[in-house]
């Protein structure tokens, strides 16, 4: 279906099955950590981008999520979108069919593809072992430092982010970095960024993380590949258990 335009140009009109597709895509990411109480969602125009839809398809999204009381607004300078920081439990209950629909639908994919992940990381971290520099060493301790003592949340996933980029640079192949973000890309439900879980089980998680995190950096430095290889594909593995954990409270 189209409408007119000025100029006598045509703009499609995207139907409502698009906009549920996409509101439930996003109302997905927020349920299962790609983003987090707090932060900001991207422009509309990279949202566009990125889900692979028109603007206008993403404003209706929005709207709906707003409805939900799962995000708010801000005009002006600094505004955006933004994820509530506490979700009302009325939509809470509705996310969980959103939940279902869109990780069921790609269940088998998922799990192939996490899996992969696993893999290419131990890839990674095997290579990030054998092939660190004294540099590297510096860096990777100053953010395994960073994600200790950042606070839950928001902030523990960006320490979490520089880490992974940490040990990927270590590596010295930028072909398997490569690899591994289209991989996690795949991944992704709607935001580029590692999955944090659900608030209830996010202190647990976060927790582990930073043990595994601890073994993980002393394997690298003290060149043990075999060992950083074992650590990093484990680790890897948090995602599928994150999304199982997520489908499952949502059944």
């Amino acid at each position: 279906m189209t409408t007119g335009s000025a100029g006598g140009l045509e703009t499609p009109i995207e139907t409502s099955t698009r906009v549920d597709e996409i509101s439930d895509r996003l109302i997905t990411a927020i349920a299962i950590g790609e983003y987090l109480p707090g932060s900001r969602l991207p422009s509309e125009r990279d949202l566009a981008a990125s889900l692979q839809v028109g603007r206008m398809t993403v404003r209706a999204a929005l709207a709906r999520l707003v409805e939900q009381g799962l995000i708010k607004t801000r005009r002006g300078r600094g505004g955006g979108s933004f994820i509530q920081e506490r979700l009302p439990d009325t939509a809470a209950s509705a996310a969980r069919s959103s939940v279902v629909r869109i990780l069921s639908g790609r269940w088998e994919v998922l799990k192939d593809t996490c899996e992969a992940v696993a893999l290419l990381q131990g890839t990674i971290c095997r290579a990030a072992a054998e092939n660190r520099s004294a540099s590297d060493v510096v860096l990777l301790r100053e953010c395994l430092d960073r994600f200790r003592k950042a606070s839950s949340g928001l902030e523990s996933q960006k320490a979490d982010e520089r880490l992974h980029l940490a040990i990927s640079a270590a590596a010295h192949n930028s072909t398997l970095q490569s690899l591994l973000l289209d991989l996690e890309a795949r991944v992704s439900i709607s935001a580029p960024s590692h999955l944090w879980g659900g608030a209830e089980g996010m202190p647990l998680m976060e927790a582990r993380a930073l043990r595994e995190h601890e073994l993980l950096v002393q394997a690298i430095v003290d060149q043990q590949a075999a060992e950083a290889a074992h650590l990093g594909r484990e680790h890897a593995r948090i995602d599928l258990e994150l999304l199982e954990d997520a489908l499952e409270r949502s059944v």
